[in-house]
């Protein structure tokens, strides 16, 4: 099996060598070119032809974001953005980006190779898998569904790789008579903050970064926050709220998508809906199975319009998904099946 040909476009020096010398390691993997700015990363994608390009967001001459806008266009390349804590990562995506890891901020030599290792090496390989021409970019049009039907009802989302263009295209077209809505996207500490304050600035209902205690709300969509917790949905009282804690890893996540639907199975039951979108892996396939089995409604979204079908094809073979979707078609058969229940 031929090695993943990878592009590295770094302006730092130290971190460049560093990830030259920690990919390189990986015999699954070959570094055929460095580059310190996108003008150099150019020339390197017409002369190496490579598979994956790691980028900076912040590089000298043209920035990582606006390179991305003119390069997708013309050299269909499977991109993972190394970023900063900042939310230009959410602009990197939208522009065409497969993934991004959060650099971490430290100066030890150890943890950072531990990252390369641990972190990226493994997005550069999903990346990989990716055919360039499924990231989708958003649109503003919004398409128009009504709630006919109340009740205590419940949305519940997974969703990794390719998920905040995904999550955003489906959560663009709820109104604010949408049942709650929670949802754990794959995403490292910090960066779920930032994510919820876009989606609620771009959207109708009202999105935040979950806490202990928050209601599940109508209109109102609370996203896992990244980090050591997992976020579990509890009845009390009648109301729906969330509880979020910390926790191992399942499925090598936290927070991982089986345990948000698990919890949804057991506080809901035939008062749920459930959706799982676009990622690598199988997280989320047995909560999934779990809702359905507790009399709730499942959508899965469809191999053609995911970035990787991972996690929605193991649902898929699982039994969990009862209606599979284009992406576009989400929201509005999320709607058909509430207006049934």
């Amino acid at each position: 099996m031929k090695p993943i040909r990878v592009l590295i476009v770094e302006d730092s020096i130290v971190f460049r060598e560093l990830l030259v010398q920690n990919l390189g390691r990986d015999s699954s993997l070959q570094v055929v070119a460095t580059a310190r700015d996108p003008y150099e990363a150019r020339d390197a994608i017409v002369k190496y032809k490579p598979d994956v390009m790691t980028l900076d967001v912040e590089l000298p001459r043209m920035n990582g974001i606006d390179f991305l806008r003119k390069l997708i266009p013309q050299y269909p390349l499977p991109v993972v953005v190394i970023s900063s804590l900042s939310d230009k990562v959410f602009d990197a995506l939208n522009a065409g980006a497969v993934d991004f890891v959060a650099k971490p901020a430290v100066s030890n030599r150890a943890q950072l190779e531990e990252f390369i290792r641990n972190e990226l090496l493994v997005k550069i390989k999903i990346a990989s898998t990716v055919k360039i021409s499924k990231i989708k970019k958003t649109v503003t049009m919004q398409q128009q569904h009504m709630l006919v039907r109340g009740g205590n009802k419940i949305v519940a989302i997974g969703a990794s790789t390719g998920g905040t263009e995904a999550i955003f295209s489906v959560v663009k077209n709820f109104g604010t008579d949408i049942p709650g809505v929670v949802v754990t996207q794959h995403m490292p500490p910090g960066f779920t903050s930032m994510y919820a304050k876009r989606l609620n600035d771009q959207c109708r209902i009202q999105v935040k970064e979950a806490q202990t205690g928050d209601r599940a709300l109508p209109g109102h969509m609370l996203l896992a926050p990244g980090g050591d917790m997992h976020m579990h949905l509890l009845k009390v009282n009648g109301v729906y709220q969330v509880e979020c804690k910390r926790g191992p890893k399942v499925n090598g996540h936290c927070p991982s998508v089986d345990v948000l639907f698990e919890s949804v199975a057991k506080a809901a039951g035939s008062d749920a809906v459930g959706i799982i979108l676009t990622g690598m892996g199988g997280d989320g396939a047995k909560g999934l199975l779990a809702m359905r089995k507790a009399g709730a409604k499942t959508i899965g979204q469809d191999e053609s319009t995911c970035v990787v079908y991972g996690m929605p094809k193991v649902a898929y073979d699982l039994g969990a998904v009862q209606y599979q979707e284009k992406l576009d078609d989400i929201a509005g058969r999320t709607y058909a099946l509430l207006n049934k229940m």
